[in-house]
Order: C-alpha cells, then structure tokens, then sequence
C-alpha cells in the first residue's frame, strides 16, 4: 500500500477526494494558503571582521551581528565563514555559529570534508590576513564585501555572476540573517535565467521553476495530486540555465541543509528561510547541464547501478488478496503477449501488516516458494514492500529484537508511539548504527523466509496516522470497523516546545500545518540526542543507506530498493517512483515534469504510477499512459485496494497499446542499460529534458511534454483526452521515426510540427549524428538481451557528409558493482562516417571478453539519412562480400520527409533521402568491425 492517501469504498465519488485531502490536511491548490512571509527585512546583516587564509588554501573569517532584534528569536552573535575551491568546478561556502557547534547533515551519512573549528581570535595579529576581497579558483570565483556582509560566485572564463547575497534598499530580500531557528540569505538573478529543481513537489506549470509559486522543502506524506507542495522528497538544490549572446551556460547551487525551508523564488531574486542548522552551499560551475549534473553527482554520490532486470516492465497492485491473484496476474500477462519481468506486493503478503511477514492462509510458504522458483526459473523477479513502522506487538520478534537492541526514536525516553498500517507502532533510529546492524539482520532472516529480489520501502518520510504524544488506548487498535488511516491512540498536540512549534512557521503539506503534523513528533530524539526536528528529512535517505547495506551484504548482488522519500544523494542506493497519484489527464502530464526532475537530482531511475494509482482511469488514458510510462526509466503499473482492476490486460486496446510500447521498449533495452552506466559513472539522467542536449535553443527551456532518452531520443506523446495528433517541438536537424524509419522530420531551425498519434501509436524520434543499439525485444528482459543487435545509424538527412557515433555497454548484472575492468562486462564505441558517398561503420572495442564470452553478434545494420541511391557491394574489415555467396543481403528504401522544409505544392514531402538497411549479418560485439560500401553506384 502505498499511502495513507489510500480511499474508502466511495472511491470513485466526490466525497472520496474531500475524504482523502482531509485525512491528508491538504486541501487542492485553488484553497491553498499562501505562506506567511516575514518581514521583508529583518536586522542590518552582519559585518566582516577579519579573514585569514588556511594551510590549504581555503579562508575562514569571522562574521558579527551588527543590529540584534528579536524577530523570530535573537541573533547569534558570531559566525565562522568558511570558503573552499574544492574542485576545479565546485565551491563551498560554510557559514555557521563560530561558538557553538550547530546541527548539520551527518558527515558519515553524506561524506564530504569537515570544515575546520576556527582558532581565529580577534584583537590579535592574523598569521594570513588577506586584504583583498576575491578569492579564485580555477573556474570559481568568491568575492565578498565586509560591512554589510555579502559575497557573489563568479565563473571564471565567462564572467557571470552566479550567486550574489547583496542587498540594496530597492532589493525585495534584505541582508544575512541567522538565529537558533530562522536562517535567511538571497540571491539576485537575471530576468531571463531558467531555474529547475528544489524538489520534491507537483509543478502545474511544468517543469521550469515559476515565480511565486511557493517551494517549501519539507519530507510529509501529502499525495502527489497536491499541487505546489512539498511532498516526499527533499531537495534543496537548483539548477539555473541562461542564454548569453545565443551561448548556453548552466550552474547549480545546492544548500546542504536538511531542516525545513521555504524558498521564495521571485523571477530576479530567490530568497531561502530555513528554520535551522547551518548555510552550506555548494556551487557546481557547469557550464553545460550535463557537466552540472557529473558536478554534482561527483559530490553527492554516483546514481546506484541497476541490474538490467529492473529496466523490464513491473507489476504491482495493492489488493492481490492472495497467491493464486498474484499467480493469474503473471499468466495473464504471458497470454496476453505483454513483456513483464517483476510482480510485486504490496502489504496483502503480511501477517497483519507486519514487516518481514508471511500470511499463512493468503500467501503460505511452501506455496510462494514454488511459485518463486517457476519465475526466477525463467529470469522473472519478485519484490514486496516493508514499511518503517514496526509493530509494537509482544509476540513479533522482530518487534522483541528491536526492542532488545534499543533501535526506537524516544520520547521522554521512551519508544516514540506512532500509528501506520499494521496499527501502533515505533520507528527504527536509522541514525544509530545498532538500528542498521538489527535492520540488516531483519532483511536476511526474511531472506530466508522468501528469497526476494529487492525492497519497497514506503511510508518512510515518515508517515504517521497519528499526530502528536500518543498512548495505547484502552480499547482495540486499530478497531478493524472504519479505514485503517482514522488514528485510533489516544493523543494530545505538542505545542509547548520550540521544536513543535517554532518561531517561523514554513508551508509545510501546503497549509501551514505544525511541523509535527501526521509524522514524528518533532521534539523526539534519535541517537546522540538528534533532534527530529533537524533529522526529520534524512529519514527515507538513512533507511535507504541501511536497506542497500543489507541487501548488498545479503548475497553479494546488486541490490534493487525503491523509496518514497529521498534526500540529497539517495539517487546513490535506491530508485524512485512519484508516489500516489490520480489516474487523470493532469496527473500523467505533471508526471513528466517530476521525473525530469528527478534525473537533475541524481535519482534517474525514476517513474510514476502508470494508469495512476487510483481511483479510476478511463481506457483511453491508460493507453496513453502507458505510451508514456513504457519510457519511463522505472515502468511499473501500479493500483489501490479499493480501484477497480487495472492491468494492461484488462481492456483490449490498452493490451495493444502495450504491446507497441513496451515491444519497443524491450528492443532498447540495450541502450536503457547503457544509459544507467552512464548515469553511474557522470550522473548524467537516463530521461533528460530537451534542454540538455540543446541548450542553446530557448524555445525547449519550459519544455515539458516531451522529453529525451539519452542524448537524441525523443519521446511525443499524447497527454490530453480524444486527441489523434500532437503538437510536438522538434530542435535544429534531422529526426527519424522510431516506429517507421522511412519517416523524416527536418527541422532547419526548429519547429513545431503536428504528429499523427492515432490510440495505439507514441511518437519516438531518433536525432541525426546518433548509433542507436537495439535487440530484437521479447516477453522479458532475460530471454531479450539474448537477440542479435540491430545498429541504427543516423545522418543529417540527404547530406553529403555526416558523422554519427554511440555506444554499448553490457554486463553481468548481478555483481554488485557496474564497472569494466573485472572481466565481466563489456564496452564498445561505435562510430559511422559518410563522405562523398563512401559509408563506414566500425566498432572500437574496450573490453571484449564478457560480450564474446555471450556470443552477442550484430546481425543488422539500418543507417537513415544517405543520399544517392544504389549502393555498391558492402565489405565487411575490408573483404568484399559477393552478392548469392552469404547471408548477407542489402536493401534501400526511400525516406519521407513529413512536413520537411520544401513540401511541394500538394503539401506533400519530397524523398531526398534514403535508408539502406544491410542483413544477415553475424558481426561479434567483442571484437572490432569494419562495415563499408559506396552510394550513388548502380546495382
């Protein structure tokens, strides 16, 4: 199950939505309240009294209030600034109290560099007074001023100023401000820079940032059709792209802070209000979004490697009641032709809602097992859901070990009480090492107990039924008589502290509600006395940490973990999908947006619930949908208990539509996987917007109906009810269909052009200059990546001389490390060339071993875009192949070029080029190749 957004039997009525947002205290956007601000200055900053360079390069200087007030708490009177080029391309700037220690994202949690504790004294001579105000790196620059104090990030080779905290009288933002709990700082932009980011939330305008909406940054179990508000994940870091003079340049700005925040985004000013820990931004220097997101990630933590399994399509639905419903699923699918490669459960496969449990009646043992074994035997995976919420139950050992090992978050030195599914419960510390060592024991006895191939960990944000200090009720909890979300201990609201209730009071769930609000209470503490109120946000990120550690230690494999909640770097242990969300022609567009997002923020295995999770989608939304989900990086189709049946097989059509998109996306496979290798080694995100790989074209910026796959797959489709065509945005140069190779779009300087899209069809357009390699699909991944590869080879459409290139990698994808080097994976280039009518592909092979080991073999090859037709004999490492002596055979097609720049009069588009398609080929992937012929030659 995954919410407690979860409906009643009125499911499919109005009086279920007003239920639901209820039960949630979220309200849709038009009711929203709009946060209070503060003052819109508050006190005279601080200034500058002395700065000093260290040993190794960095500065530390001393920072005083200059005016205290009372404003939301009084001011610390001190601060400690500390200023490192880390890198080349990235720049800390650490600003916390210079007498006390503060909290701060643990260093163990989230590795970096501590920064000194300052032994500056003033009054007294300074070892390495600096006296000028810039500070250089190789491509960042700091400068400050002193009195008020403010500083600006500069790049260095082109001048921009990309952070600058200075406020003037006319600024709407005013200067530093620092207290216990209310931090403020701004920054000025540029009218026309582009921002994306601060996460994670439901972006209605798409998915550019959008002056005043608000962006709070708070981890809460509000459902994700609340638009504007800060849901699951938090993700304190943007990215900001200009057009300079038809230049592009992009940087980000992460603040690595994991209390909550608001952060007003006004169009030339942004304006962040924490309620705690410390300032400590990290700047990536870019300049091109592909170099911010390697930048970042390099700090952050590389995305996790994905075993090429979990590329495949997933099925999930909360309510397969029992094994058998479970079973009939997967053979449903298989009649129906529909690849699937992971069935999941969500909770109908507990014992009560309990982690780590089996029903004995619905899903007994030796049942499941056999089942287990009939599906791995054929590469099929299984994965369930495991909640934090462990039940506080006297005869469930894995409450009693918990228990014994004191793993609880306390209050008033006790297990703090909550309530989730399975009823009362207390929350795993995942901040205390302990809590890890107990949890990794919990995941490999269930091991044992079922042999399943990866974690959901849900509800981990956390979420609460309940709100508040709670106590077992005398009576039956839950009562098993109304919904299972209605919070049945008996509670009283925390208000007294100033961490349930502090001073300045952020959106939080979009409303304003108490901070505490249907999680942990904010006054309990973790290990080492961490205050929920910093950690709070960290939660799902610590559960990830300890549920890859576990999984990892468990067989030596690579581990598959999806988690709601995220933070900063969990892209480094666990996918992501976008939570609960409605099966509406709104949700399937906004779920564009959150997925592009999420590739930005190191987590690019990322999807949404297709069909929606509930209440109810018509047919022809799920055909659409799942034209877009089957390009998600994560496909999976999940349902609520109380929606009716929605499996791809359910209606006819959708079955059809299915079969189209996930056919095709099963022959890209290949290139999918070589994307997450990608994504392991340079962050770089598998779904991209269209701004990455053209960032000087600004038309593509707010682009968010569309999106890549890589660097020059397109993706079209359709997101509104009874439409047959799409409006679609192609950039400067070539694109060929996907689905129909003879079909060319040219697109001279970019334009839109209108795509036939009847039901079963999802426009997918290939970019000129591009290898793609694809396999020959199949029913599941396994059986698939078996196939002879198909090359496609793109030119620019009808010229002379072209260029294409890609690449392939392949591994065993049950170590747990995705890397070359170990003899167990293989990587080629792949490079084509036309000029003057002479076509060449050839392959550059890095490591061989593994694919020559697999007997993988090329067996076609299709380049698009040649001009001339004939074409001579093709040779193969320079030996010419005698027509009638082999296999191999060759064909040419011409190319239509749909609504390409010179139609003729009838509006109909002139071939200028061709396709030649070259087959029965056996060329090893292992080994270096050598493909060539002449055009314009007559056959």
């Amino acid at each position: 199950m995954s919410s407690s957004s979860s409906s009643s039997s009125l499911c499919l009525s109005i009086l279920f939505l007003s239920l639901l947002l209820s039960i949630h205290g979220v309200t849709s956007s038009k009711s929203k309240k709009k946060p209070t601000t503060a003052p819109t200055k508050i006190g005279q900053g601080y200034r500058l009294l002395a700065v000093q360079e260290t040993p190794d390069g960095a500065l530390i200087g001393h920072l005083q209030v200059k005016t205290k007030n009372n404003v939301y708490g009084s001011d610390i009177p001190n601060l400690q600034l500390f200023v490192k080029h880390e890198t080349e391309d990235r720049l800390r700037v650490h600003i916390t109290d210079a007498d006390k220690q503060r909290w701060e994202v643990p260093y163990d949690l989230l590795p970096r560099e501590k920064p000194p504790v300052s032994r500056m004294t003033l009054g007294r001579s300074l070892k390495n007074p600096i006296t000028v105000s810039e500070y250089s790196g190789s491509e960042l620059i700091f400068s400050f001023v002193s009195d008020p104090f403010g500083f600006a990030v500069k790049r260095k080779s082109d001048g921009q100023v990309l952070f600058n905290t200075s406020s003037e009288k006319s600024d709407p933002f005013g200067d530093l401000v620092f207290k216990d709990q209310y931090l403020e700082i701004s920054t000025r932009l540029p009218k026309d820079a582009s921002l994306y980011g601060l996460g994670e939330n439901t972006q209605p305008h798409g998915i550019k940032l959008y002056p005043n909406d608000p962006y709070t940054l708070y981890t809460t179990d509000a459902s994700a059709i609340n638009l504007n508000t800060d849901l699951y994940g938090s993700h304190p870091v943007y990215m900001d792209l200009r057009n300079v003079d038809g230049k592009a340049y992009s940087h980000a700005v992460l603040l690595l802070n994991s209390n909550g925040m608001d952060v007003f985004y006004r169009g030339n000013s942004l304006t962040y209000k924490v309620i705690g820990g410390v300032f400590d931004f990290y700047f990536f220097s870019g300049p091109s979004p592909l170099n911010v997101v390697d930048q970042y990630t390099s700090f952050i933590g590389r995305p996790a490697p994905m075993p090429y399994w979990s590329l495949g399509f997933h099925q999930c639905r909360w309510g397969y009641h029992n094994l058998s419903v479970v079973e009939e699923v997967v053979e449903s699918y298989k009649k129906a032709q529909i690849p699937l490669d992971v069935i999941w459960n969500d909770d109908d496969h507990m014992d009560g809602h309990k982690d780590f449990t089996l029903n004995p009646n619905n899903y007994p043992r030796p049942k499941l097992l056999a089942f287990l074994d009939k599906i791995h035997s054929i590469g099929m995976k299984y994965i369930v859901i495991i909640d934090p919420g462990i039940a506080v139950n006297s005869s469930y050992g894995v409450y009693q070990r918990g228990l014994a090992n004191d793993v609880f978050i306390k209050y008033d030195n006790e297990p703090y009480l909550a309530q989730v599914w399975p009823g009362a419960v207390n929350f795993p510390d995942f901040l205390n090492p302990k809590t890890v060592s107990w949890w990794g024991d919990e995941i490999r006895r269930f091991h044992e107990l079922v042999p399943v191939d990866g974690l959901w960990i849900d509800m981990n944000e956390a979420s609460n039924f309940c709100s508040g200090k709670c106590k077992m009720p005398k009576g039956q909890c839950p009562t098993g008589t109304g919904p299972g979300w209605i919070c049945c201990l008996e509670c009283k609201n925390i208000t007294n502290t100033r961490w349930d209730d502090p001073p300045y009071k952020i959106n939080a769930s979009g409303l304003q509600v108490p901070i505490g609000f249907k999680t942990i209470a904010t006054s309990a503490v973790h290990y080492n006395g961490v205050m929920e109120y910093d950690a709070h946000s960290l939660y799902g990120f610590s559960q990830s940490v300890a549920t890859h550690s576990a999984l990892q230690g468990l067989q030596g494999k690579r581990p598959f973990i999806l988690s709601r909640s995220t933070y900063v770097g969990s892209g480094k242990y666990a996918a992501h999908w976008t939570g609960d969300n409605q099966g509406t022609w709104e949700n399937l567009r906004y779920s564009i947006s959150t997925m592009l997002n999420f590739g930005i923020f190191g987590v690019p295995m990322v999807g949404a619930d297709i069909c929606g999770f509930y209440p109810q989608p018509t047919e022809e939304l799920c055909n659409r949908w799942i034209e877009v989900g089957a390009f998600y990086p994560f496909s999976r189709d999940h349902a609520n208990y109380y929606s009716p049946r929605q499996e791809l097989y359910q209606w006819d059509s959708v079955a059809q539509s299915a079969r189209n998109a996930l056919g095709m996306r099963y022959k890209l496979l290949p290139y999918l996987y070589t994307l997450t290798y990608e994504a392991h080694t340079s962050g770089a995100p598998i779904a991209r917007p269209l701004f990455f790989s053209f960032p000087t074209y600004t038309e593509c910026y707010g682009l968010s109906t569309q999106f890549l796959l890589g660097s020059g797959l397109m993706v079209s489709p359709v997101l509104e009810q009874g439409k047959s065509k799409v409006k679609a945005l192609f950039p400067p140069g070539s694109w060929y269909s996907l689905f129909d190779m003879t079909q060319t779009i040219v697109s001279k300087g970019g334009k839109y052009v209108t795509l036939d899209a009847p039901l079963h069809v999802v426009n997918v357009h290939l970019y000129q200059n591009t290898i793609l390699p694809m396999q020959q699909g199949g029913m599941i991944s396994k059986e698939a990546r078996k196939t002879p590869f198909t090359l496609v080879v793109t030119f620019p459409a009808g010229e002379s001389d072209g260029k294409a290139e890609g690449k392939l990698f392949l591994d065993d994808d049950e170590l747990p490390e995705m890397k070359l080097g170990n003899g167990q994976s293989s990587y080629v280039d792949f490079y084509a060339s036309v000029s003057k009518g002479y076509v060449k592909i050839w392959s550059e092979v890095q490591e061989g071993k593994f694919a020559l080991d697999n007997g993988w073999i090329v067996g076609k090859v299709s380049v698009l875009g040649l001009g001339g037709g004939g074409a001579s004999a093709v040779e193969i490492d320079g030996k010419a192949v005698t027509p009638g002596s082999s296999s191999v055979e060759m064909t040419l097609s011409d190319q239509v070029h749909v609504q390409g720049e010179d139609e003729d009069e009838n509006g109909e588009g002139k071939s200028k080029s061709v396709m030649v398609e070259v087959n029965g080929l056996s060329l090893l992937v292992g080994k270096n190749f050598a493909l060539s012929w002449k055009m314009g030659v007559s056959s």
